[in-house]
């Protein structure tokens, strides 16, 4: 009868185990983020460094903007896009996207 009760709580004992382990081993797993493609990644950043129009000094309006050089530049309103593409070295110096 004690050789039963041995097994019993042996088997008890490591179906207890084997429960905690499988329920704590997947959680210590690092999980991996999916990488955001480049495009997002470069109108992110830039939209995070840039936060005022380089023509007026006024707030972006994300929605209006162009590329320059590979980098999206942000304006407050569309009428400043056209300045800006008249002369562009004007402006470059107050666009922190373009700064190396």
């Amino acid at each position: 009868m004690s050789h039963r009760i041995n097994r019993l709580m042996t088997a008890i004992l490591l179906v207890t185990v084997l429960g905690v382990g499988l329920v704590i081993l997947p959680g210590c797993k690092k999980k991996e983020q999916p990488a955001a493609p480049a495009a997002v990644k470069q109108a992110v950043t830039a939209a995070v460094e840039q936060t005022v129009c380089p023509v007026s000094g006024d707030p972006i309006d994300k929605n209006v903007s162009i590329e320059y050089q590979g980098k999206k530049v942000y304006f407050c309103c569309t009428a400043c896009v056209a300045p800006f593409k008249a002369d562009p070295n004007k402006y470059a110096d107050k666009l922190p996207q373009l700064k190396k």
